[in-house]
């Protein structure tokens, strides 16, 4: 069987059908200005103490900004490394998955983290982000063969870390996920979550394409 890539499991744990949709597409190279908002990630002591933030592509006040990079850096022990990692966009091919960690901190164990170009919830991270942080710390572990029980996701145009613990929730939650990325062969069940449908590039084809006249009438 092979091995999944994080965009596949992230796409997945959001909606399985589009996963099928944009594997098909085979067009998952992330826009210009996401690569800008990410590179964010890597200036933290830069942005927290002498640049002019007035002219960064910062999501929330300068003030905001720096009150939250400024609580994450007394919070984590990880700070310092986070602003200088040891590497940088590391491809780690796992048992199961495959993919690219922005950053791998050089901490005993090491310590993937992501960089995303979007917003963070109110608290934690996204779903979708919790199983790809899962994945790369399970990928990071098995290279490393040392068990790994964190792992970091970042939103640094708010300037906010979240520290993800792979608890057993979690990792039920990427074990799942994984299954369902096995099983898929051709487009899976449409979900009912109409916020997630009214935003999908692919509502057209969802819609249009795989729509029969059984799932018109209920039984699909």
């Amino acid at each position: 069987m092979s091995k999944h890539a994080f965009s596949d499991l992230r796409t997945a744990a959001y909606c399985p059908r589009q996963c099928y949709y944009r594997r098909q597409e085979d067009d998952r190279d992330p826009p210009p200005e996401v690569e800008t908002r990410r590179e964010l990630a890597f200036r933290y002591e830069e942005l927290l103490d002498e640049a002019d933030l007035a002219t960064e592509p910062i999501a929330v006040t300068p003030t905001q900004f720096r009150t939250n990079l400024s609580c994450a850096k007394a919070r984590f022990d990880a700070f310092d490394e986070l602003c200088r990692p040891t590497e940088r966009d590391v491809f780690l091919d796992g048992k199961e998955c495959r993919g690219v960690a922005h950053k791998v901190l050089d901490l005993d164990p090491p310590v993937p983290s992501l960089v995303s170009a979007g917003s963070p919830p109110e608290d934690g991270v996204w779903h979708p982000q919790t199983v790809h942080a899962v994945a790369a710390a399970k990928a990071l572990a098995w290279e490393r063969e040392t068990p790994i029980e964190r792992a970091f996701v970042e939103y640094p145009t708010y300037g906010t870390i979240r520290e993800v613990r792979l608890t057993t929730r979690r990792k039920a939650a990427y074990r799942a996920t994984v299954h369902v990325l096995d099983s898929i062969d051709g487009p899976p069940p449409r979900l009912a979550n109409t916020e997630k449908c009214e935003s999908c590039e692919y509502r057209g084809d969802c819609g249009v394409k795989t729509r029969s006249l059984r799932s018109l009438l209920g039984f699909g």
